[in-house]
């Protein structure tokens, strides 16, 4: 890479990162344009409570970031789960959406100790626990 090049990839890396800031402030009024009744039709449709969905929403499209790097650190196969397991692993995400560890969870998961630490913090520590070896649900 040249030295002529790297400046494009940070203006093009802070467009994109403001056209997704923009995108979710945009999803966010249309939120809040729906009225209550709507509103709710939707998320009972999602199974979830408005509440959820409205803090789903606040959250953004990034929020269960963490969710497949935790899966391939405990080695499970987020693709055989998405398979065999849709639901569950729609489930996954919603808890990890809605979590308040996350800081702890991206330490863990960048400097290797995920594996070691997630039941102490993790939401879906019951759920992955309960996958059995490698995510294969038939333990």
């Amino acid at each position: 890479m040249t030295v002529q090049e790297q400046p494009y990839a940070v203006v093009s890396l802070v467009i994109d990162s403001f056209g997704e800031w923009l995108k979710h402030r945009r999803e966010l009024k249309e939120m809040h344009e729906l009225d209550a009744a709507n509103f709710g039709r939707i998320a009972g449709e999602l199974r979830m409570s408005s509440a959820d969905l409205e803090a789903l929403v606040r959250s953004g499209p990034h929020a269960a970031d963490e969710l497949p790097k935790m899966l391939k650190a405990l080695g499970i196969d987020q693709n055989d789960l998405a398979r065999t397991e849709p639901l569950v692993l729609r489930d996954m995400e919603r808890v990890c959406s809605l979590c308040s560890h996350k800081r702890r969870c991206d330490h863990d998961l960048a400097t290797g100790a995920a594996a070691a630490h997630y039941e102490e913090y993790c939401g879906n520590a019951d759920t992955i626990d309960g996958l059995g070896p490698r995510g294969n649900p038939s333990r």
